[in-house]
């Protein structure tokens, strides 16, 4: 029986055992970019409706997105995006009455500036409040050199540690783009797809002294949807780094915390395998765009004259009953709702909450 957690936003001890009852329960969470305290609100009410817990995570351009497009300092605008988007979470996520990661996601070389603006606000929201403003953040080095690549994480490991914090981190390339971030590389026969498992192993032996981190190991994984046949994922990459862990450090099965990147668009199947392996994270954020917004376009042209009138030209009535926002941003809340439903129940999260009843 996997420990109980108070409902909320879990860092460092409690993080880990959730990540622990994750892979123990051959299950995984899903990870969702979210861009504004609507589609905030929409994965919060999905994972108490489906009793699971959850991973809110936003990219630096969702985080410019939620401070406000005319916010006048980039920078600062995107740091400020990501501290007022993390204290919504943290007002609200105990309501809701499950556990919520807050993870900030890719972040390459270009984009330390925001990571470093952030530790710098987490390390005063810690002193207030006790823990840290966000769970984790993602460092993604993976078009450098494996050892620039870790030599980078195992700085800012060094940084978050102290803070009660953990790190994700980048081995191998996952394809196509998110967000700004990203690579070009989709074939599938192209080998920077497919991290190789002695590359985890060197990255277990400079992180692992430093602090609490997962790797986004990378088996073919490619953002966004894709043509059938464009990609080929392989699991059992998953399966043999975390063998080679286990019989060259005497670790235990499924020792390491991995992530599964480029969610959407795989199959039911490939998702599976990839957990059983001890996948405790995957990433989901264009199939779920889709589900945020196909239902608005929807709604629009059931009331079509809602749109170019605030009185109905056929009836003369009013129609601010129709283009209330209220009503179209529901829509869309609840399209991604529905989505995000069959996803905890692929990675076999529902139910498994651990929050405290």
């Amino acid at each position: 029986m996997s420990e109980k957690l108070r409902p909320g936003v879990v860092t460092g001890k409690d993080y880990e055992k959730l990540v622990k009852a994750c892979k123990a329960g051959n299950y995984a969470l899903p990870a969702v970019n979210v861009t504004s305290s609507s589609t905030v609100n929409a994965v919060l009410e999905a994972a108490a409706r489906n009793k699971s817990d959850v991973i809110v995570q936003v990219s630096n351009g969702g985080a410019g997105f939620y401070a406000g497009a005319a916010y006048p300092d980039g920078l600062q605008g995107k740091v400020k995006g990501a501290v007022a988007l993390a204290q919504h979470v943290h007002l609200l996520a105990e309501g809701y009455g499950v556990c919520v990661v807050l993870h900030t996601d890719h972040a390459n070389r270009g984009l330390l500036p925001w990571i470093d603006g952030l530790l710098a606000e987490g390390a005063k929201f810690r002193e207030k409040n006790g823990k840290p403003l966000y769970t984790s953040h993602m460092i993604d080095l993976s078009e450098e050199s494996l050892e620039d690549n870790v030599g980078t994480c195992a700085d800012y490991l060094k940084k978050m540690a102290p803070l009660d914090m953990s790190l994700e981190i980048e081995l191998g390339v996952t394809g196509g783009e998110e967000d700004g971030v990203g690579s070009e590389h989709t074939g599938a026969d192209n080998p920077k797809l497919y991290t190789q498992p002695e590359d985890v192993a060197y990255a277990y032996e400079q992180l692992n002294p430093l602090g609490d981190f997962s790797v986004a190991a990378s088996f073919g994984n490619v953002h966004g949807v894709y043509k059938p046949g464009n990609v080929k994922l392989r699991p059992v990459i998953l399966k043999d780094s975390q063998k080679l862990m286990s019989e060259r450090y005497g670790l235990e099965e499924k020792s390491l915390d991995l992530v599964f990147h480029g969610g959407s668009g795989s199959s039911d199947s490939d998702i599976k395998e990839a957990v059983s392996y001890g996948v405790f994270k995957m990433n989901v954020d264009t199939d779920l765009q889709y589900a945020y917004s196909e239902p608005v376009g929807a709604y629009v042209n059931a009331n079509q004259n809602a749109f170019v009138a605030q009185i109905d030209p056929d009836t003369g009535k009013p129609l601010k009953s129709k283009y209330d926002p209220r009503k179209w941003v529901r829509q869309a809340e609840q399209g991604l709702g529905s989505k995000l439903d069959g996803i905890f129940s692929v990675l076999g999260s529902v139910g498994k909450s651990l929050a405290q009843d």
